[in-house]
């Protein structure tokens, strides 16, 4: 069994934007400026992003040539807990993130030529909401066709608070029961297979991971929408 669009709509439910966790310190327009051009100064040549969830479907960014790649020493790891944007505080989802060990399939992305400045800071204030989050930002090596390259990528070798380490089939769960103002988990998860089989890409561990959380939403009978946490 996998995930198919109408399961992932059974995960869908109208929820509120609760904000940023308290203590979180926003970054400023100039903060943004600054991290951008230190990435610049950084990398002599065209930027790549290394992508491996989310940016893979939506990058949200000016993309120019773009190709498959393997980053080693890293794998996919749902590993995060949210309590906002795919989750919420009654019923925390689960964010994917890179962590050591293995290897991840996924894409280069370059950015477009000549949309440096605008292209960094639009992921920038994708990926890093806060001041304290600076440091999930990163440089990595993965291999293409071009042999070995250096890409940036977000929330590689993550550390804190928001690191939590679940079974399989608890994963599931959360990702087929939690639900944001920015969607499910399950819609995410499903968003990402598919895309990664589009590109002739697969990842065993989201292979049964989507099976798993089918199997959750098909076990809700008639339900047409997932059961809060507090009535399971």
């Amino acid at each position: 069994m996998t995930l198919t669009d109408a399961a992932v709509r059974r995960t869908l439910r109208e929820v509120p934007d609760p904000g940023p966790p308290p203590g979180w310190t926003p970054l400023t327009e100039d903060d943004y400026t600054a991290l951008a051009e230190g990435i610049l100064k950084a990398q002599d040549g065209p930027i790549g992003v290394f992508a491996y969830g989310s940016l893979i479907w939506n990058p949200g960014f000016a993309v120019g040539p773009m190709r498959k790649a393997v980053a080693h020493g890293w794998h996919r790891s749902f590993c995060l807990e949210i309590k906002q944007w795919r989750g919420s505080p009654d019923c925390p989802g689960l964010m994917m993130a890179l962590e050591r060990g293995g290897s991840a399939t996924g894409l280069v992305m370059e950015i477009a030529e000549g949309q440096e400045m605008e292209a960094l800071r639009a992921l920038l204030k994708r990926e890093l909401v806060a001041r304290e989050l600076v440091e999930n930002m990163r440089w990595i090596t993965a291999r293409t066709d071009r042999g070995v390259e250096r890409a940036l990528t977000f929330w590689a070798g993550p550390k804190g608070p928001m690191v939590v380490h679940l079974p399989p089939e608890e994963q599931a769960w959360r990702l087929a029961h939690a639900c944001g103002h920015g969607g499910s988990g399950a819609q995410y998860l499903h968003n990402t297979v598919r895309k990664l089989g589009e590109y002739g890409l697969r990842d065993r561990n989201l292979s049964r991971l989507d099976h798993l959380t089918a199997c959750e939403i098909a076990s809700w009978s008639e339900q047409t929408q997932a059961p809060i946490a507090a009535d399971t």
